[in-house]
């Protein structure tokens, strides 16, 4: 069975998933990482996304990522177009690299920022890095430099974080510092040991 043992990472954009991801690597465990993959399939496919979205957005044989996103979030129609190429590639991608995990009997995380979203994952259990759509909001201000609307559009492009952490096996909070999210990691991390134990 495809997937068995696997755990999904997910969260809302700035609410600290890549930091919780860390987290993870560190004591050991293997993370697979469906924006790292989306990133290789956009490089592997550049004459389609040339095709679909036009030259200007390839520079020096490189998918100018920040440019199509700017696009693509404004643009319902332009999104859809993307995810249509993409995500059955970087599905395709995942179930790869799980079958390779599921043999060895152990937990791993899929990163998989729009899992709620996309529901393409029969995967059960999931973590769901929360903190308040107004953290959220001034993170990603401080963090990327976006324009207030900017910012706004790609918050809105995600499921609501109040509705996903509804939706997540393990919340982990992060909407204090640092501390109290390792705090809150090793509290979902010995859940998890503790549930593949039986």
């Amino acid at each position: 069975m495809s997937f068995k043992n696997a755990i999904v990472l997910t969260g809302g954009i700035a609410t600290g998933k890549s930091s919780v991801a860390k987290f993870f690597l560190e004591d050991g465990f293997v993370v697979i990482d469906a924006d790292k993959i989306a990133h290789s399939m956009l490089d592997l496919h550049q004459d389609k996304i040339a095709d679909l979205f036009g030259r200007d957005y390839i520079n020096d044989g490189v998918v100018d990522r920040k440019a199509l996103g700017s696009l693509i979030f404004s643009n319902k129609e332009e999104k859809l177009r993307l995810e249509e190429l993409l995500h059955p590639l970087i599905f395709e991608e995942i179930f790869n690299q799980s079958n390779v995990q599921d043999r060895l009997e152990k937990p791993y995380l899929i990163d998989i920022p729009l899992f709620f979203e996309t529901k393409r994952y029969p995967i059960k259990k999931s973590i769901v890095v929360y903190a308040s759509r107004d953290k959220q909001f001034k993170r990603l201000l401080a963090r990327d430099g976006f324009f207030i609307e900017e910012a706004k559009k790609r918050i809105a492009s995600q499921i609501d974080i109040e509705e996903k952490k509804h939706l997540g096996t393990y919340i982990i909070n992060n909407s204090y510092d640092l501390k109290h999210l390792q705090e809150e990691y090793d509290r979902v991390k010995k859940e998890i040991l503790y549930s593949f134990k039986g």
